[in-house]
């Protein structure tokens, strides 16, 4: 049977789901034949849209395989994923490249483009994006990366920049967009404790101004506060939900 496109979600589109997320008995497996291996186990999720959650669990519980499948860098396999109101599982790749215009990554190595400066890394996210093509790109991304406090560096290149600074670039890109979702995996690992907090602070209030629904992978107990609810992962299933995946961390 032929799968429809997905519709391009412009940022004109009545955008009026509740949840931004939906997961039901999720199943997920690496490899094939004799070496296949379920990592994901009958995942229920669901998150609203302009909610934070932060999700936490051992290494090799299956959360960046789950974050990945969320964002439609790989498909799904077997249940049910609803992203912005579209089924993806199964989904063919124009799909997925379409699905992933209206969201925003960030990740623990910040996987900014050296040999472009600040301001051409944020821009490069607006060039995906038809809508912005009339606009002038160029001050839309100055004015995204005055607004993680890099107004001064906007002509640096990776390489002159510190850690929290080229993760402040990646969050400028990831946002610069108006994605409707931010994944983030381990986005403070790298960070002092000082820079960290910023980092989220500054991410939790754009993403507040923006509407946008966050998703943040994390180990890092210091900034589970600003998340609106927290779930844990163990084994590949999702434990707990709730103030109860607190206490999980400890």
């Amino acid at each position: 049977m032929m799968q429809e496109s997905l519709p391009v979600i412009s940022d004109s589109t009545a955008f009026d789901l509740e949840s931004a997320i939906v997961i039901k008995n999720l199943n997920h497996y690496f490899g094939e034949g004799g070496l296949r291996k379920q990592v994901l186990f009958d995942i229920n999720l669901e998150i609203s849209v302009g909610e934070i959650v932060i999700m936490t669990g051992p290494s090799g519980s299956g959360k960046t395989t789950l974050l990945t499948l969320m964002g439609g860098l790989r498909s799904a396999q077997e249940g049910s994923l609803q992203i912005l109101g579209q089924e993806i599982c199964g989904a063919r790749k124009q799909q997925l490249t379409q699905l992933r215009r209206q969201i925003g990554y960030i990740f623990q190595a910040h996987n900014l483009m050296t040999f472009l400066t600040a301001r051409e890394n944020v821009r490069m996210s607006l060039e995906l994006h038809d809508q912005f093509l009339n606009e002038d790109i160029n001050t839309k991304a100055i004015a995204m990366l005055e607004t993680v406090g890099l107004g001064d560096r906007v002509n640096y290149y990776p390489e002159k920049l510190s850690g929290g600074q080229k993760q402040r670039v990646a969050i400028a890109r990831a946002l610069v967009s108006h994605p409707k979702i931010v994944l983030a995996d381990e986005p403070t690992a790298a960070l002092d404790k000082k820079s960290g907090r910023d980092v989220v602070e500054l991410m939790q209030k754009l993403a507040k101004e923006q509407g946008c629904t966050i998703l943040l992978v994390t180990h890092d107990n210091r900034i589970l506060d600003i998340a609106d609810r927290i779930i844990y992962m163990e084994d590949g299933q999702l434990k707990s939900d709730g103030a109860d995946a607190v206490t999980n961390m400890h």
